[in-house]
């Protein structure tokens, strides 16, 4: 396996540009939230492009994101450019431990996150909606949940970026829950992990959802084996679905990290971005 992805990588990496499919981490899953040096690691694991996190929430009003400040956003920026890397999506992953339904000042990280994005160039957003997202066990937080993505909605619309936002809903009830917001600038982050532990037919899932509402694809099931090992999920029927919606865009891996040593970045990460890419940007 790992003279596979030795060979493999660097051929892939000079045509990705010309790909209809991206191969991108997160900063944050591969140990380097929001630092300089997640760009170097992607390139050495073969990935196209890294997904950058906001940083730490908590008890801030806003998120601890360091790319607010001038220099080093354009280090940032920079770094990515000489090593020939996309940032496809900023990522609010702080929300995970937040209710974005409840917190007083969602809205307003939100928006900086949106400033942020438009400040680098990044057209996605990722939003999960947090602790008390699951709109099956609390469904009394989906008014407020509709009514504060529609005030994201604007915002985003404003700023020219989309905001993908991941649900614990199935893909029938998450799409309603996007045609209630009625906003293009709100969409789908595919999870393929959510349909898998919840037992849906991940194919039928992103039928459902279809091309119109997906706006990007965390490209993982949970930890325990790496994609190529995970009898849970078929990725070249995946590909076929995604080919046959006419679906393009960012697939970014997220995790699939081996039990055996699952804090060995390069070795995991390495081998899940060597697989997608085998099936997805295959000539």
């Amino acid at each position: 396996m790992i003279m596979v992805c030795t060979l493999f990588i660097p051929a892939m990496a000079q045509t990705s540009s010309k790909q209809r499919y991206k191969v991108a981490v997160v900063d944050l899953m591969i140990l380097k939230r929001q630092k300089l040096g997640a760009f170097q690691l992607a390139k050495e694991i073969g990935a196209d492009g890294v997904e950058v996190d906001m940083g730490g929430l908590g008890d801030r009003e806003t998120f601890d994101n360091q790319l607010a400040n001038d220099s080093i956003r354009k280090v940032f920026l920079s770094k990515a450019k000489e090593l020939r890397l996309e940032i496809p999506s900023m990522g609010m992953t702080g929300f995970f431990a937040q209710s974005f339904a409840e917190r007083p000042t969602a809205i307003k990280a939100a928006t900086d996150c949106i400033n942020t994005m438009k400040q680098m160039g990044v057209k996605i957003g990722f939003l999960p909606m947090g602790i008390k997202g699951d709109l099956v066990k609390f469904p009394e937080l989906r008014p407020a949940i509709v009514s504060r993505l529609k005030e994201v909605a604007k915002i985003a619309e404003k700023a020219g970026v989309i905001i993908g936002i991941e649900t614990a809903l199935d893909a029938k009830s998450e799409l309603q829950l996007l045609k209630d917001i009625g906003s293009p600038a709100i969409k789908s982050y595919f999870n393929f992990e959510n349909a898998i532990r919840n037992g849906r037919d991940l194919d039928k899932e992103l039928q459902i959802l279809g091309k119109k509402y997906i706006i990007q694809i965390h490209c993982t099931n949970d930890d325990g084996v790496w994609l190529q090992n995970d009898p849970k999920i078929n990725l070249e029927h995946v590909k076929a679905t995604l080919d046959k919606m006419g679906w393009t865009g960012w697939l970014v891996i997220e995790r699939s990290r081996d039990a055996k040593d699952p804090r060995n970045v390069k070795w995991n990460f390495s081998a899940n971005t060597s697989y997608v890419k085998s099936i997805f940007q295959a000539k």
